[in-house]
């Protein structure tokens, strides 16, 4: 990989996130965890949490600076962010600055 995709957060294919590994429903929401491998060979904790106000689906990424060996804790480890993200913010992280 070159200097510069490290620079601005690129990745290689093999590295690229494989997509959603779980998916639950949370008040409301649904929160998908999406973990993927770093250079380093462990997981990140990634997800996305999505809801639909008022006909449009609005949607939140998020990534956390836990990672693991297995993209299982990885994912247990999304899942419970993106529950502790709603609990605190409900529809607020939506909202734009």
């Amino acid at each position: 990989m070159s200097w510069l995709s490290r620079l601005f957060g690129g990745r290689k294919e093999a590295e690229a996130a494989p997509g959603p590994t779980a998916e639950i429903e949370h008040r409301g929401f649904t929160i998908r965890a999406e973990p993927y491998r770093t250079e380093g060979g462990q997981f990140q904790t990634a997800g996305t949490i999505l809801k639909v106000i008022d006909g449009e689906e609005r949607r939140h990424a998020f990534v956390r600076a836990d990672r693991f060996a297995s993209i299982e804790d990885a994912t247990s480890l999304s899942l419970q962010k993106g529950r502790q993200m709603v609990d605190e913010q409900g529809e607020r992280i939506f909202s734009r600055p």
